[in-house]
């Protein structure tokens, strides 16, 4: 190395100071491995530019994409018992909500707010993956009901966008018991014959696949989310048997008739809005 390199330039660099590059400007598409600015992201509503992948969002973005310019209303979900079963495992029960709220700035792993999508009335609710892997516990159902409720207080269509691992198991039966309630809190919407739409985003497995996601009047999924029950290692070591290539992805349940439609993030708010306009005008019709 000559003495420019190893003398010079280092005093340069001193003497105009170092510009400290933030270490949050980037993201790795899992898919393509390719990296992504933060603020490209954004504009693509965190779909992958290279490769269209669409990475996982959080609850609240959710919102801010789906109701009209962004303008909604979040309301206040029931409270329910911390650690029912003071349960324990590596950590106390307790101490997982404490760290999730505080990654999340969340009470738990949803949120339920209500605005207009396409000029329609609707309520949202949107699951949280970050807040223990979106799972559904007592917190989860009530806030279910409580959409549902609004839902019908407002004569407004309900919409949930589903991002979930399961039941939560440290709420033992409590959680598990949430199926049927969640179940339930369709039916209310349904039952006075106002339009109950499902999204399945990437993971939607177990209870929550199980219960409320395969009962909407029409169910979207985004492209190449994984929905299922139970793990593919699992369903092969039970049936003994090879499954099919991707047989737990949005495309093959689509081709299979599980779901309805498949759907780009880009491309979901304007399908939503149309879809309302179609099915909140058959609503009043059957109420007149």
């Amino acid at each position: 190395m000559s003495w420019l390199t190893e003398y010079v330039r280092p005093k340069i660099r001193t003497l105009l100071g170092r510009r400290e590059v933030p270490d949050n400007l980037w993201t790795q598409c899992p898919a393509c491995q390719q990296m992504l600015y933060h603020s490209e992201l954004a504009k693509t509503l965190k779909v992958c530019s290279h490769c269209g992948h669409h990475l996982r969002a959080k609850a609240e973005e959710r919102l801010a994409w789906t109701f009209d310019n962004g303008v909604f209303a979040r309301i206040d979900l029931p409270k329910v018992p911390a650690d029912p079963l003071r349960f324990r495992d590596a950590k106390r029960y307790s101490d997982r909500l404490r760290a999730a709220r505080e990654k999340t700035g969340l009470d738990d792993a949803i949120v339920v707010a209500h605005g207009r999508i396409g000029g329609q009335k609707a309520v949202v609710a949107a699951m949280e993956f970050d807040f223990i892997g979106g799972s559904m516990g007592a917190a989860v159902g009530e806030g279910l009901v409580a959409a549902a409720r609004l839902a019908v207080l407002q004569e407004a269509a309900l919409i949930v966008f589903t991002a979930s691992g399961g039941a939560r198991m440290m709420e033992g039966t409590i959680s598990l018991m949430q199926m049927p309630r969640s179940v339930i809190a369709t039916r209310m919407v349904k039952e006075v014959g106002l339009p109950f739409i499902t999204v399945l985003t990437d993971p939607t497995t177990g209870g929550v696949t199980a219960s409320f996601t395969m009962l909407g009047d029409i169910i979207i999924a985004e492209p190449n989310a994984e929905i299922g029950f139970a793990g593919a290692r699992v369903i092969e070591q039970t049936v003994r048997e090879k499954l099919p290539e991707g047989f737990q992805r949005s495309e093959y349940l689509y081709q299979h008739g599980v779901i309805d439609m498949v759907v780009p993030r880009g491309e979901l708010t304007a399908t939503l809005g149309r879809l309302l306009s179609l099915l909140c005008v058959k609503a009043v019709d059957r109420a007149a």
